[in-house]
């Protein structure tokens, strides 16, 4: 086999090897295909301390959303437990002025770049604070602040669409880059071909990011490509192609921030795989249990990213013995106040079914809602201020 033309290093945290059982998806040094990256230049203890707050909250808002899902009181969340290091590392990674597009999980990186608790939690709700008018499926964040645009359910989508919103920064000659998200399974789309094909070809702003977490759904990641990882992809389209330790969040943030700097310097796209887990289902309608070892599951928990760098931060001496639960205390109180606020706030209102289409609301879409309204009056689900359009 022709030799790669990107560099390889070392992912061993360290420099050593790796410690313990390997997971059958972890990477190996025998992964020679792939360009492996290691942690750059360590952050200030102020910095290292932020990451962890970040982290927490990840897992903290993930515990309280799949409790209030379990209880019905929101519809639907896309757990995120074993992969804090991957989403906050990579979502700091960018700079205020960065576009980040997201896949299913990236809610928490949204929220360690400046979205508001408050948008995040009434987008779960769909109440009436909800930006996104209830129009989307609970979980499905966007915050204009923080340019992170609305993402949708179908797998890949997001990847032409960033391609082309970082063609568009190159030609208006900005200096934004766009972080593009997506799973391991992500990669047998027909977005990610076109994606990172036209990327490589116009040379844009961009980095893709692979959250590669052992499951696609119920389809493993070795069931997506024969190849010796997701990485090695990135030559086909004249890119680098880099994988990281996603529980290790100095290493996230370093090599994409490495990616990024890359990127704003002109010279092009970087392919970059987040090699983790997810902990739990799919999503709070999937049960993992049908379809995975729990022997995997456990070998993985033994590389929890929070432990894992909570525990180095102690050895260091920038985290002191307990302050991990008072930092979990603090998120943990923030968050409720921010549930009860969300929770009795109004629903939606009904005549956002039809506005934004039209500058002005037309004639016909008048009649339908005024003919829907009259249900809803009569079925008690209509609220003050949704009453009918005059004709």
């Amino acid at each position: 086999m022709r030799a790669s033309r990107w560099p390889t290093v070392d992912l061993a945290p360290d420099g050593g090897p790796w410690d313990g059982m390997i997971p059958h998806s972890m990477p190996t040094h025998s992964e020679s295909s792939q360009a492996v990256a290691s942690r750059s230049a360590t952050p200030s203890p102020e910095v290292q301390r932020s990451l962890l707050v970040d982290m927490l909250r990840v897992r903290c808002v993930d515990q309280r959303m799949l409790k209030l899902q379990r209880a019905g009181r929101i519809g639907f969340v896309g757990t995120a437990l074993g992969l804090e290091a991957a989403l906050v590392g990579a979502g700091r990674a960018l700079e205020p002025r960065d576009w980040l597009w997201s896949g299913l999980r990236e809610g928490g990186a949204a929220l360690a770049r400046g979205m508001p608790l408050a948008d995040y939690i009434a987008q779960m709700y769909c109440n009436a604070n909800d930006t996104a008018k209830g129009r989307q499926m609970c979980n499905h964040f966007q915050h204009k602040g923080t340019n992170y645009p609305s993402w949708s359910s179908v797998i890949g989508t997001q990847v032409p669409h960033g391609v082309g919103a970082a063609y568009a920064t190159k030609l208006r000659g900005g200096g934004e880059v766009h972080s593009i998200h997506f799973g391991d399974g992500a990669t047998s789309s027909n977005g990610f071909h076109s994606g990172l094909n036209l990327a490589a070809v116009w040379k844009v702003p961009a980095v893709f990011v692979c959250v590669d977490n052992g499951w696609a759904i119920s389809v493993p990641s070795s069931a997506q490509t024969a190849a010796a990882g997701f990485a090695a992809k990135a030559e086909a389209y004249g890119m680098p192609g880099v994988t990281l330790d996603g529980n290790d969040v100095l290493a996230v943030l370093g090599g994409v921030s490495a990616a990024v700097a890359r990127a704003r310097r002109g010279e092009g796209p970087t392919l970059v795989v987040l090699k983790t887990y997810r902990m739990l289902g799919h999503s709070s309608s999937d049960d993992p249990t049908k379809y995975r070892d729990q022997a995997e599951v456990d070998a993985w928990a033994k590389r929890d990213p929070v432990e894992l760098f909570e525990a180095l931060l102690l050895s260091q001496g920038v985290l002191q013995a307990g302050e991990r639960a008072a930092m979990e205390a603090r998120l943990f109180a923030e968050l409720d106040a921010e549930i009860h606020t969300q929770e009795a706030a109004p629903p939606m209102a009904l005549r956002t079914l039809v506005e934004d289409v039209y500058a002005d609301v037309p004639r016909h879409l008048r009649q339908q809602y005024n003919r829907f309204i009259t249900v809803a009056e009569r079925l008690g689900h209509a609220q003050k201020g949704d009453g009918a359009f005059p004709l």
